[in-house]
């Protein structure tokens, strides 16, 4: 095998320096080497790709659809876009010319800060939040800046947000997700029109990833674009609301000038998304099945939500109710201590169950838990079953 030549590596892109591996992926990874492991650490919903979304891909396939498509995805898979999000948000958008569908909602992330960053800028970002956000903060050359939401029931408030933009000139962006991934908080109606208030005053450009943006319960998602739409790249995508995380589709809208920077950096990087893939998120947006699909995917996850909510509170735990996405972001019970990390890999080590620890989400994650319950309620039982086990052996 190959060893690199040592004179060449200090001459690498430094802005990859001390970057690792997504931690939820690394421990993810070792607990698979765990035998009997219960997992609820990644962000996989359990359903199967519904049948007509998966038959319209063999269609294609079988139609021969298998070259190059224009490089901002099909047409029709635009005016689906497009049109999934004039119907659920009220947003309206040139799917010519506003709108490009990408490998993913983390590559259309990926696209976004490419062509929004220069060497030096900051990007703020609440916390706690994705971890792979850091990462692709800094490989575009910026610094992060993290903006502690702990104290404020994981929501970032206007004033935090005002004095944020103050004290960092350099800021270039600011990188909101909502539904949260960790916390499955969201924000409401007019705490969205209040942060967008501060953003107006600003030219801060707002990368809204709403790839959640389906899995709410008790209210309806509101875009940040509804009320920012000038200064807004919302992303989104179809792996989380038709379970089709494997297929690799997302997309980014907004003004067609921020977007004819977005769809350069997404050309320069992988052409253009897998046409059978482009024709089964074309069914999932475009279909009253589509719809049905979401909808009853999210019934289930609310019931997997209040069982592991009460279950885990009964344990000690505490937590704000998930208002969105799939996850319960939970704060350790006295009894366990508050090392978040030492917690998960004991857990996993003596009851062979699979959590991932909050601290690696940013500042505000310590002494918390993730747990995705997007895994069948009878997995969840098994989960809760063996945490009680660990916490009831701490007391």
């Amino acid at each position: 095998m190959p060893t690199a030549k040592p004179g060449l590596l200090n001459q690498l892109n430094h802005n990859y320096d001390g970057l690792g591996a997504n931690p939820i992926r690394v421990f993810d990874a070792e607990a698979n080497q765990v035998p009997d492991v219960v997992k609820l650490t990644l962000g996989e919903p359990d359903f199967n790709v519904p049948a007509h979304i998966k038959q319209a891909a063999i269609a294609s396939i079988n139609a021969d659809e298998s070259h190059y498509g224009p490089s901002n995805g099909w047409p029709k898979l635009r005016r689906a876009a497009t049109g999934f999000l004039k119907d659920r948000y009220g947003l309206a958008y040139d799917p010519d010319h506003e709108l490009v569908v990408t490998v993913g909602a983390t590559e259309a992330l990926h696209a976004c800060l490419a062509a929004v960053l220069n060497a030096g800028d900051a990007v703020l970002m609440p916390s706690p939040t994705f971890s792979l956000y850091d990462q692709l903060v800094r490989i575009n050359g910026a610094t992060p800046v993290y903006l502690n939401t702990a104290a404020t029931g994981f929501k970032l408030t206007p004033a935090q947000l005002a004095a944020a933009i103050a004290d960092t000139p350099t800021a270039k962006a600011i990188l909101l997700n909502f539904p949260a991934n960790p916390t499955g908080v969201t924000y409401t109606r007019a705490e969205v029109q209040a942060l967008a208030a501060v953003c107006a005053q600003t030219n801060l450009v707002v990368i809204a990833d709403e790839i959640y943006s389906e899995l709410t319960y008790g209210f309806t998602h509101t875009s940040f674009a509804e009320f920012l739409p000038a200064q807004t790249l919302v992303v989104n995508g179809v792996s989380k609301s038709h379970a089709m995380t494997g297929w690799r589709i997302g997309f980014v809208a907004g003004p067609a000038a921020l977007m004819a920077r977005v769809a350069l950096a997404h050309a320069f990087a992988v052409t253009v998304a897998s046409n059978p893939a482009m024709a089964g998120a074309t069914e999932a947006l475009s279909s009253e099945a589509g719809r049905a699909d979401t909808i009853a995917m999210k019934r289930e996850y609310l019931r997997r939500r209040d069982y592991v909510v009460t279950a885990m509170r009964a344990l000690g735990f505490t937590m704000p109710t998930p208002t969105g996405a799939f996850y319960v972001f939970a704060k350790l019970p006295a009894s366990c201590g508050q090392d978040d990390v030492a917690f998960c890999h004991a857990l996993l080590q003596q009851n062979h169950l699979a959590l991932i620890a909050g601290s690696g989400f940013g500042p505000g994650g310590e002494g918390y838990v993730r747990v995705s319950y997007a895994a069948s309620l009878e997995t969840l039982q098994e989960a809760m079953r063996r945490l009680g086990d660990y916490v009831h052996a701490q007391a």
